[in-house]
């Protein structure tokens, strides 16, 4: 925190401020960052895993960053060769991941 910030913070406790909280102000709310939009970005990346999240955003008419927000934050999607994968893969798409790079390799059942 710099120095400016914490000067600031003084003031506004030295003139009454009580609480740590942020007072509200003015402002549109995002309103883009809610569990149907979530819900169509999910379903357009299960069609096509190789979409972009500019035709993400042009398509569902949400700017880029709160689609950016909802891919990687809310849904967990990682982007990996081109493709949007969840982060966190089972046993089994690692498996397959293993078999697919090397299929010659015997299978290892060790983690």
């Amino acid at each position: 925190m710099s120095m400016t910030q914490v000067y600031q913070w003084c003031s506004w406790f030295k003139d009454g401020r009580t609480s740590l909280q942020d007072e509200p102000r003015f402002g549109r709310p995002h309103t883009a960052n809610n569990d149907w939009n979530t819900a169509r970005v999910d379903e357009l990346i299960k069609v096509d895993r190789r979409v972009k999240v500019k035709e993400i955003s042009l398509k569902l008419d949400i700017p880029k960053t709160n689609v950016y927000d909802i891919v990687h934050d809310k849904l967990g999607y990682r982007k990996v060769s081109a493709r949007r994968v969840p982060k966190m893969l089972s046993d089994e798409h690692k498996r397959q991941s293993r078999n697919l790079s090397n299929p010659a390799a015997p299978v290892s059942t060790r983690r």
